[in-house]
C-alpha cells in the first residue's frame, strides 16, 4: 500500500466538496512562495496549469491532485502533509477565499518505516509527465 504524503481532515474534505459541488472538478497547488504562496491554493481543475517540474504529492479525496512547486518539495519532502480549514480569509486567488476561511498545512515528519516505504516506491509524478 502506498504511504501517504498528504491528506484532508474531515472540516477541509466538506469544504473541498462544497467547493465542486459549485466550481467542477479542482486541485490544490503550493508554490512555497512568499505571502499565501506557502499555504494551499484551491483552483478549478482546468484553470490553472502546473509547471514541468512541479511534484503530484498526491490525490486527497480520491481524486482531487495536489501539486507542490519543486523548491517547496525539497523542503518538505520528508513530511506528511494534512490539509486543514481556518476561520480568516487569505490574499490569495483560492477558491475557499470568500467562504472567510483558508486551506492551512498542517504537517509532520514522515516515521522512519514511511520513509522505508516511499524510498520503495517510484518518485513521484511531475508535470512535464502530465504535458503535451
Amino acid at each position: 500500500m502506498a504511504v501517504p504524503r498528504v491528506e484532508l481532515t474531515g472540516k477541509a474534505a466538506e469544504l473541498l466538496h462544497s467547493l465542486e459541488a459549485r466550481h467542477g472538478p479542482v486541485m490544490f497547488h503550493q508554490s512555497g512562495g512568499c505571502c499565501d504562496g506557502s499555504a494551499p491554493m484551491c483552483y478549478p481543475r482546468d484553470e490553472f496549469r502546473v509547471g514541468s517540474a512541479d511534484v503530484l504529492l498526491g490525490r486527497v479525496d480520491a481524486d482531487t491532485p495536489f501539486w507542490m512547486s519543486a523548491d517547496q518539495y525539497e523542503y518538505w519532502k520528508h513530511t506528511h502533509l494534512t490539509v486543514d480549514v481556518v476561520p480568516g480569509r487569505g490574499s490569495g486567488f483560492s477558491l475557499e477565499a470568500p467562504e472567510g476561511v483558508r486551506f492551512l498545512i498542517r504537517s509532520r515528519l514522515l516515521t522512519d518505516d514511511e520513509v522505508l516505504a516511499l524510498a520503495a516506491e517510484p518518485p513521484p509524478a511531475t508535470g512535464a509527465e502530465f504535458e503535451g
